[in-house]
């Protein structure tokens, strides 16, 4: 099982950016057998069950990183776990090391981990993305695909595009192919 799993908060600006990716890629994308699209929300400490029983995993959040706001960042495990885990400031925090190391000490979890991010330009309430992160809504997509992609599973593109399901604000009026963005 490989799951795909949009990490955010949707009612803080940029934060939701994981679950609104996801949202765009299941409206351009029919999920293949053996692949799970998965708006995980804000998850904090209960990620962990997320991760068994699963092969693989693609998560989709925004990240702390030097660059300009809408830069894509691809991190493996080992880049993950490079920095130790630090002190959490909320219950939501993302935990993802925390919930990886858990895992694994457990003996079990994903042999293969990915994290797709994005540098955000704002974290403060409201329910939309700022423009740079909707413009990098595109180039996540393409980087998830190509991370499924090194994992043998290859996404055909929907004919039509279904309408994403972003309940919390306004859905991309044009869904283009992410390659083209």
């Amino acid at each position: 099982m490989i799951r795909v799993l949009g990490i955010g908060n949707v009612l803080m600006g940029d934060d939701g950016f994981g679950p609104f990716v996801v949202r765009v890629l299941e409206a351009l994308y029919p999920c293949p057998s053996g692949v799970e699209f998965i708006d995980a929300g804000t998850p904090g400490l209960d990620l962990t069950p997320y991760l068994f029983g699963a092969d693989a995993v693609i998560f989709v959040d925004t990240v702390s990183a030097r660059g300009l706001p809408g830069e894509i960042r691809v991190y493996d495990r080992d880049a993950i776990l490079q920095v130790p885990p630090q002190m959490r400031t909320g219950g939501h925090d993302p935990a993802l090391k925390e919930a990886l190391l858990t895992v694994a000490a457990a003996g079990g979890g994903p042999s293969r981990v990915t994290l797709v991010g994005a540098i955000p330009e704002w974290v403060a309430t409201g329910v939309s993305l700022s423009p740079r992160l909707e413009a990098a809504v595109g180039p996540a997509i393409h980087a998830v695909v190509d991370a499924l992609s090194s994992m043998g599973v290859e996404l055909e593109r929907r004919a039509h595009p279904l309408a994403p399901h972003i309940w919390w604000a306004a859905a991309p009026q044009n869904l283009t192919h992410p390659a083209a963005n």
